[in-house]
């Protein structure tokens, strides 16, 4: 009985569990449906509900009786989305009424991925009675229902997709009305849109202007969109739900690219603002690729779409002010209508957003964008036509003649012949500040305000064209100003010929042409004068010559005489002081030069230090003499600069006229050989041409010819002056010093050769030749002598040589053909030659000490390096110039001597002293710290076999005239010694 008891209790307990879970959550609540209320918002009490299967069981809303019943629905098209609503009749009448739920809805719609509308239902069950009738509409889901008196009805609708944008229950003829309404205000609407679109088309026909199918353009995309959200092409086109998605992303699409064009065509982005035309391209193929997208997926399409819409709108509007405020006029005629696209633009994201809900926004937005379009409409004719600019009519030659000649500016100039009255246009008078009617009266008028000069050509021009009765009248003239200068105008004129054949009037055009003459006559002058000093250049110098030469044919007593004047070493203040300065000096000097000369006399600047003199205000050979002497002393006074005095001087050559020889050009030759002679000798003097110079002009070519075959002849010889350690008088090494040995004039330093050389870019080879054959001379000193340190030898280089990326090359293959100690083989550069490009030394220097080379910095203290630099040169030795080791003539050494030994000591260097002549010199430099020294005291320069015998200790022949003979030095293992001898940069020395 218990075990009974239990099982029934059991029983009862889980069926009020599968009671209990198959209840809703909540209970449903029927929506009370008066008679008297046309439409009723079912949106809020919907309750979504989702299956796993095709069936569903819902709960229904609780009957007249309370009692809640349980049905089953089972889809019709295998949906598993369903909305359950409940609605009931308290009246005493039976009621029909209609669900509707539109397929789009703009409101709520969304931004990114949007709901771009669906048919929403696809069937509905209600509880009790029939199912209800789905009525036929194009745009919205229409069921008709009838609910009975006091009747409850539970509804189970299948949706098609998880969202539902609206759901109405209208009263049938309520929803009548307002499709009615709509109806024609969408028809309104599009025809407007559409009327607007076929105006602008018709415009852009007739005008021919860009801006019109842009506008065009737009209007057409407007109407495409318009027609697609109020389903006007569905009524025209047989349209598929789905396609209904893509017509409307390709709309907006196509409405955001025609609105891109538009603002690009109306603004002419492309004439001025080639970088907005790039913008403008890329985004319009962005915007075309939406609309191949919307095909796949409408949703991405119009989420772009819309975006792309109101960025256009916003940076638009920004563009729009932005050209307004520079002056851009078309731009402002488009501010209030673009403002007011900013604004529909803001309207439509909040609607969009859900930030506003009723269902007049839709349409008005719409509305709104129509009159946009006819506001963009408006603003293209206003700014196409204004001005009278859209009659395309006829014009006549003659007026387009004056068009013309109104836009080119030019004044007129009519003469009547017949009355010989003169007619120009008042802005001739207004330039030239004369009262109105000055320039207007009689031909012969003119004559006052023309320039002297030009009256006579003026008269005849006017009378030949009276003359002649044709051709054209092109004339440049002056006319005066009241406060006496004179402007440039250009006449162009025609004569006009009466039916008698006789001119009867003149007409033609004046044009203001000062500014260009103004240009001519600078040109001409810079063409023939120097930019700097404002000298006659050298082409003036030779015309000026010869006006002199057929000046004197006339005037037997002139004898002009031509110098030329050269600064000596103004290379080195240049470098020393810049280029700026520089400059600056040469202006003093040419303002100097300038005050001493007479009017008669002229100077030109030939090159850069270089002037031309044709003297002619002087006469006899001891003035003239005189006269250049003068100009000798004003260049050499001090100039100041920057709290210091610069002094320079200059070579003189003076080639004077001979009356029974015509003067010619060849006088400027002669002056600048007598010139170069003054130079060679030392210069800062004056130098008379002699036809001998001509002469060592000639052997000076010939020279250069020879010296190119130097080498292949073997006449070039190499020298080796010792180099000793004044530790223990022991040879260090040898300096490498060329020599040529002329056939004909015998043995030739390098200061006679080397800088022919460098002229004609022999030093090159001839610097190659002397490192290859002191590398393998070195080779063979290290195999003959052996010692604690092995010797080395020194070789010069040329400023030519260190320029040059092939000296890498070069000194690897010399090192590669001679086995000689690494740092041995030294090449010596002298200071001023490495601060020409300090840049360019250092990384050259480094590299060539990365090959095993020494590097000897020679002549030190002659030039002007900064420490700084000197630091950075990856020198080993370095030579110090005998100007720094002599004895003055009270006995003492430069005080700057010990200086710079402790210097080079602190760069952790060696020290070379060059000129040492005498035991004690060699003494002194020891105790002063110098390592090495170089010079007569040690030895002349000498060949290589007696080199070798030198090292051996065979007696070598002893110099000659000189204080001190070789004896002095001791093979590698002695003690004591003194210094070198002076170099010329390149491959050997003096």
């Amino acid at each position: 009985m218990r075990s009974s008891l239990r099982v029934a209790a059991l029983s009862f307990l889980l069926s009020l569990t599968l009671f209990a879970a198959a209840q809703p959550a909540h209970a449903l609540d029927a929506i009370s449906v008066r008679s008297d209320a046309p439409a009723i918002d079912l949106t809020g009490v919907l309750e979504f509900q989702r299956s796993d299967t095709d069936r569903i069981q819902v709960s229904t809303a609780p009957g007249t009786d309370g009692i809640v019943r349980r049905i089953e629905v089972r889809a019709r098209e295998g949906g598993q989305n369903w909305i359950v609503f409940a609605l009931t009749n308290n009246t005493d009448d039976q009621l029909d009424r209609l669900i509707v739920v539109p397929h789009y809805r703009i409101v709520s719609s969304g931004l990114l991925w949007p709901d771009l509308g669906l048919s929403r239902i696809a069937s509905i069950t209600p509880s009790t009675g029939d199912r209800p009738e789905r009525q036929d509409n194009a745009t919205a889901d229409v069921f008709r229902i009838t609910l009975d008196p006091g009747a409850v009805i539970t509804f189970v609708a299948e949706l098609r997709t998880d969202k539902i944008p609206q759901l109405y229950l209208w009263e049938p003829e309520a929803y009548k009305d307002k499709v009615n309404s709509f109806t024609l205000y969408q028809g309104i609407v599009i025809g407007i849109s559409g009327l607007l679109a076929l105006v602008l088309t018709i415009l852009f026909v007739v005008k021919g202007s860009i801006m019109f199918p842009a506008a065009a353009a737009l209007a057409w995309a407007v109407l495409v969109y318009i027609g697609v959200d109020f389903g006007f092409w569905g009524k025209v086109f047989d349209m598929s739900a789905g396609a209904e998605r893509v017509w409307r992303a390709s709309g907006e699409a196509m409405l955001a690219a025609t609105l891109l064009v538009f603002l690009f065509a109306y603004l002419n982005l492309s004439r001025w603002h080639v970088r907005y035309s790039h913008i403008t391209m890329g985004w319009l193929v962005f915007l075309g690729a939406l609309v191949a997208l919307a095909l796949f997926d409408p949703a991405v399409a119009s989420g772009i779409a819309r975006i792309s819409l109101a960025l256009i709108a916003v940076f638009g509007f920004a563009l729009i002010v932005y050209l307004s405020t520079h002056g851009f006029d078309r731009a402002v005629l488009l501010i209030p209508t673009w403002f007011l696209l900013v604004v529909w633009v803001i309207a439509a994201g909040m609607t969009i957003a859900g930030g506003v809900t009723n269902d007049i926004v839709g349409p008005a937005l719409l509305g709104g964008l129509v009159l946009i379009v006819m506001l963009i409409g408006f603003t293209v004719m206003q700014h196409a036509f204004a001005g009278g600019g859209a009659t395309n009519g006829v014009v006549s030659d003659v007026e387009r003649r004056a068009l013309a000649l109104t836009g080119s500016g030019d004044l007129i100039w009519d003469w009547d012949v017949s009355a010989d009255k003169v007619f120009t246009s008042p802005e001739t008078e207004v330039l030239l500040g004369l009262k109105r009617g000055t320039l207007e009266g009689p031909a012969a008028k003119w004559l006052e305000v023309l320039h002297p000069l030009d009256q006579d050509r003026f008269r005849a021009a006017l009378d030949s064209v009276l003359d002649q009765r044709r051709g054209r009248l092109v004339q440049d003239f002056r006319l005066r100003t009241p406060d006496g200068h004179f402007m440039w105008f250009a006449l162009k004129a025609r004569p006009v010929v009466g039916s008698d054949g006789e001119v009867s009037r003149v007409v033609g055009t004046l044009t203001d042409v000062t500014e260009n003459k103004n240009s001519e006559e600078r040109l001409l002058h810079d063409s023939v004068h120097d930019n700097l000093t404002g000298l006659p250049n050298r082409q003036l110098f030779i015309d000026r010559l010869g006006s002199v030469a057929m000046f004197a044919k006339t005037t037997p007593n002139l004898r002009p005489t031509v110098m030329v004047i050269d600064l000596d070493r103004f290379k080195q203040v240049n470098d020393s002081v810049g280029i700026a300065v520089g400059d600056s000096i040469l202006l003093t000097l040419a303002r100097r030069l300038a005050r001493i000369l007479k009017p008669q006399d002229t100077l030109a600047r030939l090159a850069g230090d270089q002037f031309g003199l044709i003297l002619t205000s002087e006469h006899e050979p001891a003035r003239i003499t005189a006269f250049a002497e003068t100009i000798r002393k004003t260049i050499r006074a001090p100039i100041a600069f920057d709290g210091r005095e610069i002094f320079l001087t200059a070579s003189i050559g003076l080639a004077l006229s001979d009356p029974q020889i015509p003067l010619t050009e060849e006088i400027i030759k002669d002056a600048e050989l007598a010139m170069y002679h003054s130079k060679r000798i030392g210069g800062d003097r004056i130098d008379v041409y002699k036809p001998a110079m001509r002469a060592r002009k000639t052997d000076r070519l010939a020279l250069e010819a020879e010296l190119r075959r130097a080498i292949e002849r073997e006449e070039i010889t190499i020298l080796y002056q010792p180099i000793v350690r004044l530790e223990d008088r022991t040879i260090a090494g040898f300096e490498a010093l060329a020599r040529w040995d002329h056939p004909k004039l015998g043995r030739m330093s390098p200061s006679e050769f080397i800088s022919i050389a460098e002229e004609i870019g022999l030093i090159v080879e001839l610097g190659l030749f002397v490192m290859d054959t002191t590398a393998k001379q070195l080779a063979i000193w290290q195999r003959t002598v052996r010692s604690r340190e092995p010797i080395f030898a020194s070789v010069n280089v040329s400023s030519r040589q260190l320029l040059r990326h092939d000296l890498i090359h070069d000194v690897r293959g010399v090192l590669s053909r001679s086995a000689v100690a690494r740092g041995s083989l030294k090449l010596e550069l002298t200071e001023s030659l490495v601060m020409e490009n300090p840049e360019h030394a250092s990384q050259m220097l480094h590299r060539i000490k990365e090959l095993g080379v020494g590097l000897s910095l020679d002549d030190f203290g002659t030039g002007h390096s900064s420490l700084a630099y000197l630091q950075r040169f990856p020198f080993d030795t370095i030579k110090i110039d005998q100007s720094f080791v002599r004895t003055s003539s009270r006995g003492a050494r430069p005080v700057l001597l010990k200086s710079i030994v402790a210097l080079a000591h602190d760069l952790n260097m060696e020290v070379v002293a060059e000129g040492a002549e005498t035991d004690s010199d060699a003494v002194e430099l020891f105790q002063l710290g110098c390592e090495y020294a170089q010079g007569f005291a040690f030895g002349e320069p000498i060949d290589a076999d007696a080199t070798v015998r030198l090292l051996t200790g065979e007696k070598v022949p002893q110099p000659r005239n000189r204080r001190q003979s070789i004896r002095n030095i001791t093979t590698p293992a002695s003690t004591t010694a003194p210094a070198p001898a002076p170099a010329v940069p390149g491959p050997g020395s003096a």
